[in-house]
């Protein structure tokens, strides 16, 4: 059985968008499922497009994300370089094209811009530029002379215009195409410089690729892969394109969206292993109802069989509920560490944070839910004192008027402000009344944090603010509640 080696084969232009990740992640799955090899090639014969730092990014992304390559421009294992523009310069791709020349699968074009220019039509209502094979009747002779004279060319595939071709996608099974629909595309630009589709080919072959994961933006390009591969006689990969990547809206996700890349996630607060698990899910569906995994419970998993061909839709909502399983999952002291900076942006008292950080850690989504949970320990927010009636506690205005002012002297009596002790001096003064908790406790916890929602009880509240602070909040609520009642 052939050893399954797959590529991840990014251009240096940016930030590596969420598709290319999957791409990168599904490349990596399929060869390690099957104990291959995962291949990492910079493809920058794109010269006008390439970003300075990209390259960096590219690399940083695979290690964060855990998706180590097994060979790579830093590890040559002598398929090398696994750079085009070094593969360019060592005159790789010309070497190829010039074959195809010979065996008249390819042709020198030497027409200039103004007269590609005139050669649009219109199919299908859209406006699209074919060759129409003009340079293919060119002698032998007429090609040596105009290239004596240096004369700007590129070198162009030369597909047939009769007949179709077909082509086997492990995820869209077979398809067949017109061949009169084959443009004659660019293999050697003429700055010497191979396309994009081209270097592919020669590169996948050379470096002896099983499989190909791309986008099925690709699979209108696939039919003139099959015929470099067929016109060269080397042997055809498994193609596995994966679903477009939308928004909610059904639209293709792009940079406008705020969330489109690996980084976007990073800086918004989203974990890189939960990241990793949804991008897994974009397309594929695992055996079961499972939807939490591990890297290494992906590659037993993962089977690119239970692809789909539907687009996947990047479900934010998703990614926040995924993310926040993963936090609570997280060690301590691994999740303080990611969440101090949130901590310390909102908080400049010092109060005990380690304690504060133990009260969100259940509560977030993403790292920068900490601070509006936690704001109120800073500094008591203004709040409108209809936050004390409660229909389900059965309180009102009045009702949380009357047990504040009970409560305080209580408080000020304790000497010991532990949540154990608080707790314990409230529970005390509820089983006396012979009221509910709730009837006691809303109106404490909404004086000493002016939010309805809040990470913990009201004692536990207390402990954190202290005693001077929580006395000093509880009469403000006793006074803001006067002033509401006696209106």
């Amino acid at each position: 059985m052939t050893k399954i080696r797959t590529r991840f084969a990014p251009s240096p232009t940016g930030r590596m968008h969420v598709g290319n990740l999957r791409t990168a992640l599904y490349a990596y799955l399929i060869a390690k499922h099957e104990g291959g090899d995962f291949l990492l090639r910079i493809e920058d014969t794109d010269q006008e497009r390439f970003v300075e730092g990209a390259i960096d990014i590219i690399y940083r992304t695979l290690d964060k994300t855990g998706l180590i390559h097994d060979e790579g421009p830093d590890k040559d294992k002598g398929f090398g370089p696994y750079v085009q523009s070094e593969r360019q310069e060592q005159g790789i791709y010309l070497e190829y094209a010039k074959q195809l020349v010979e065996k008249k699968e390819a042709y020198y074009c030497f027409c200039d811009k103004e007269r590609l220019a005139g050669l649009s039509r219109t199919v299908a209502g859209k406006e699209i530029n074919v060759y129409d094979k003009h340079c293919l009747s060119l002698t032998k002779e007429e090609v040596e002379e105009k290239l004596a004279m240096g004369i700007p060319y590129v070198i162009r595939q030369n597909n047939p215009t009769e007949g179709s071709t077909t082509f086997s996608d492990e995820i869209y099974g077979d398809i067949t195409v017109d061949n009169s629909e084959l443009d004659d595309m660019i293999l050697i630009k003429s700055d010497g410089f191979p396309t994009y589709n081209f270097a592919n080919v020669v590169d996948d072959h050379l470096m002896g690729i099983t499989h190909v994961v791309r986008g099925n933006e690709y699979l209108s390009s696939s039919p003139k892969y099959n015929r470099l591969y067929e016109a060269f006689g080397w042997q055809v990969p498994t193609y596995v394109h994966c679903p477009l990547i939308t928004d909610e809206e059904h639209k293709k996700l792009s940079k406008r969206c705020g969330h489109s890349s690996y980084e976007d996630l990073i800086e918004q607060g989203f974990l890189t292993e939960a990241v990793v698990n949804f991008v897994a899910l974009l397309g594929w569906s695992p055996v079961g109802n499972e939807e939490i995994f591990s890297l290494e419970e992906l590659v037993q998993a993962f089977d690119y069989k239970h692809m789909s061909k539907s687009p996947a839709v990047f479900d934010y909502t998703k990614l926040k509920w995924m993310n926040g399983e993963y936090i609570k999952a997280m060690d301590f002291e691994a999740f303080y560490e990611k969440a101090l900076p949130y901590l310390t942006q909102s908080i400049t008292k010092e109060l005990d944070l380690r304690k504060i950080g133990e009260m969100v850690k259940t509560r977030i989504e993403v790292f920068p839910d900490i601070m509006q949970h936690i704001d109120f320990f800073e500094e008591l927010p203004e709040y409108d004192t209809t936050m004390y009636t409660h229909k389900k506690m059965k309180t009102t205005e009045a009702t949380s008027l009357e047990v504040l002012k009970e409560v305080l002297p209580i408080l000020e009596k304790v000497e010991d402000y532990s949540n154990d002790s608080l707790y314990g001096a409230l529970s005390d003064y509820v089983a006396q009344k012979e009221y509910k908790n709730g009837y006691v406790m809303w109106p404490v916890r909404t004086a000493v944090s002016g939010k309805q929602m809040t990470p913990a009880g009201a004692t536990e509240i207390m402990e954190i603010l202290g005693k001077e602070e929580s006395i000093k909040r509880i009469k403000k609520g006793i006074e803001k509640l006067e002033n509401a009642v006696s209106q």
